[in-house]
């Protein structure tokens, strides 16, 4: 570094392939998002030469100034160009937070974490996290024309799926409807409700992941959705 200040110019060179290998790690958490890490790489570099360019001795070690430099061109990188739908910033940086959890929890824990597992690590709600992996669908969506998944002879595209029944559809009506009697739900209620119709989970999965009987989440199950289709009946 101190040659570079110097007005060695082959040394901006060799500092910035000696921290290429943090670079790339730094870029690996990300590599879930649908990018290829080809791409995330060369975003990751872009961010290190700009913090080869910016440090001062000043600021403290350069590793400490290099690595949040590096996360942050990623991050503006994620924010404006990689949404195919706009979603509030918040709920991106959320969606990257998450994205990098579930990264370090499958390495932990040797399997996909959880909900709970993710909230438990970030200090996000259940349903904060619930609403982060749904809003995951409009991170680069898939072109209407795309080949629907399964289909071996490539006649079918995800556009012919439209229009098909879809499970929990109604159910994603009724909320658009009844926001301020979902809101008021108990926590308990809007998570299993947010599970069951987002998640796709079964009552049994449920049951077992917030620690109650499968008969329990039936009947938490009915009653909030009584409640929100009393709440549809009278608006």
């Amino acid at each position: 570094m101190q040659r570079y200040r110097d007005g060695d110019v082959a040394a901006r060179e060799e500092l910035v392939r000696s921290f290429m290998p943090l670079a790339r790690r730094l870029a690996g958490r990300y590599r879930h998002t649908g990018q290829s890490q080809e791409d995330l790489e060369q975003v990751a570099y872009l961010g290190l030469i700009k913090a080869v360019d910016r440090y001062d001795a000043d600021l403290g070690p350069f590793v400490r100034y290099a690595v949040p430099n590096v996360l942050g061109e990623l991050k503006r990188h994620f924010r404006d160009k990689g949404w195919g739908i706009r979603v509030p910033r918040s709920l991106q940086e959320r969606f990257l937070t998450i994205n990098a959890a579930i990264d370090q929890l499958s390495g932990r824990l040797g399997r996909s974490p959880t909900p709970k597992d993710i909230a438990e690590h970030t200090g996000f709600t259940l349903e904060e996290v619930a609403e982060a992996l749904d809003a995951s669908s409009a991170y680069t969506p898939a072109a209407l024309d795309a080949p629907h998944p399964g289909d071996l002879d490539g006649d079918r595209t995800l556009g012919d799926g439209l229009g098909a029944g879809d499970e929990g559809y109604e159910m994603i009506e009724l909320n658009q409807a009844v926001v301020p009697a979902f809101r008021a739900l108990p926590e308990r209620e809007r998570t299993i409700l947010r599970l069951r119709f987002i998640e796709d989970l079964t009552q049994a999965e449920i049951a077992e992941q917030i620690g109650v009987s499968q008969m329990h989440v039936s009947r938490l199950l009915r009653r909030s959705l009584d409640t929100l289709t009393a709440a549809a009946a009278g608006a």
